[in-house]
């Protein structure tokens, strides 16, 4: 006997005391081949502000695994553009950041820079993580495509502006089709690896970088000096930001709780999920309290130019 659909719209528990926290994702395809994913409720005046409808019927496409559709393009290019703005406005102390600088033009001025800035050392981060799901999903045949989530981007973008604080969820890949446990568990740590990957490519090629801009030590500083663009200080902060920014966003989704890829890997394997936990943690703890900085290899590595 068919299962009745009926069902998919009964919770757990039918008299929850409160509402839940994370909401199901619910896909179904239709009679023309198109996938429909709903996530959370509706979105209301939140949604309509970032102009993304995250109801929007999509196509199901069987091609190449490295296919984006128009839809995804969007959200992808609106969780970046609001992740950018949030690092940016953290970099400058946030809205109310200006008395650490000569002036309010110098305050917009250093915000401008350091958005590409961010962009470039914590965009791929974010990015190849989300794809790194997403191959692995396709791969084994579900649909997988990514959205933002316009309350988190609001909210972050609010934190930056107000506290000078990220933290955000920018979104996440929606996976639709048929897996085991361990094919979750592989779409689930892909993301951390890729981070893993980029952290690790990151010390020699940051050293390299450094070491042919003459960059031997640690610099600080602002980006602008009354001599114009401190350029020397624009580099380190990529590398530094980019050592730290895959470092930091592989052990927080490496935690075991809610939709996190930790909860889904330690599912699998609680073995595999130690070991890569404590390994993201225990780097993040030396660098956190001091110890120990993965900078301080890229720097050794730029003495030798």
């Amino acid at each position: 006997m068919a299962r009745d659909p009926r069902a998919d719209i009964l919770e757990d528990d039918l008299f929850p005391k409160a509402a839940p926290r994370i909401h199901r994702v619910h896909a179904h395809r239709s009679n023309d081949g198109t996938i429909h994913v709903g996530v959370g409720e509706g979105q209301g005046g939140i949604g309509g502000f970032f102009g993304v409808n995250s109801r929007q019927p999509i196509e199901h496409h069987k091609g190449k695994i490295w296919h984006f559709s128009k839809e995804e393009q969007r959200h992808l290019l609106l969780a970046t553009g609001a992740f950018t703005l949030a690092l940016g406005l953290m970099r400058v102390g946030g809205l109310f950041g200006t008395d650490g600088f000569d002036s309010g033009s110098a305050w917009a001025m250093t915000l401008l820079i350091s958005m590409p800035v961010m962009l470039i050392a914590v965009g791929p981060a974010f990015l190849l993580h989300e794809i790194g799901h997403k191959v692995v999903a396709k791969h084994y045949g579900c649909w997988a495509e990514f959205r933002a989530d316009p309350k988190g981007l609001q909210f972050g973008v609010a934190l930056a502006a107000f506290l000078g604080v990220v933290f955000m969820a920018p979104g996440a890949v929606m996976v639709a089709g048929l897996v085991t446990r361990r094919q979750n568990g592989h779409i689930a740590i892909a993301g951390p690896l890729v981070n893993l990957g980029l952290f690790v490519i990151g010390i020699p090629l940051g050293g390299i970088l450094l070491g042919l801009s003459g960059i031997g030590t640690e610099i600080a500083g602002e980006y602008l000096t009354s001599s114009g663009l401190n350029l020397k200080l624009v580099l380190y902060d990529i590398v530094l930001w980019w050592i730290g920014a895959n470092l930091i966003l592989a052990t927080f989704n490496m935690l075991p709780f809610g939709p996190l890829d930790g909860a889904k890997i330690r599912d699998w394997n609680e073995g595999i999920w130690f070991g890569f936990f404590i390994l993201f943690l225990g780097l993040s703890f030396l660098m956190i309290t001091g110890r120990w900085n993965a900078i301080s290899l890229s720097l050794a590595i730029a003495g030798a130019f």
